[in-house]
């Protein structure tokens, strides 16, 4: 399924009727995210996913962002981790994407 503008209030909306599904939803949003699909091919939903999502979700597309430019693909059993990491330590995960990014930089530097 492609993300569409107005997800994010969905997710909201799924958030404080706590849903069960939300889990599965922040994935989902996570992932488009991290790989520019749907509506967050535009550069501005990105930006504006950024002041709407929680602290969790961007942690989690960033964490899978940093791994998918590896060059290595994810084990799909290996996705729900990344989403577990990122919603009991946010700021952990973004931390890891970050080190990861800086790591593979300092790896292509000659």
């Amino acid at each position: 399924m492609v993300s569409q503008a107005g997800d994010e209030a969905a997710r909201d909306h799924l958030a404080l009727r706590g849903d069960w599904r939300v889990e599965k939803v922040d994935a989902w949003l996570a992932q488009a995210l991290a790989d520019h699909s749907g509506h967050y091919t535009d550069p501005a939903a990105r930006t504006a996913a950024a002041a709407v999502l929680p602290a969790p979700v961007r942690a989690h597309a960033a964490l899978l962002s940093a791994l998918a430019r590896t060059g290595t693909p994810a084990d799909v059993s290996e996705l729900p981790l990344t989403g577990r990491l990122a919603h009991v330590a946010p700021a952990a995960t973004a931390a890891l994407a970050a080190w990861r990014d800086t790591s593979l930089a300092a790896d292509s530097t000659p």
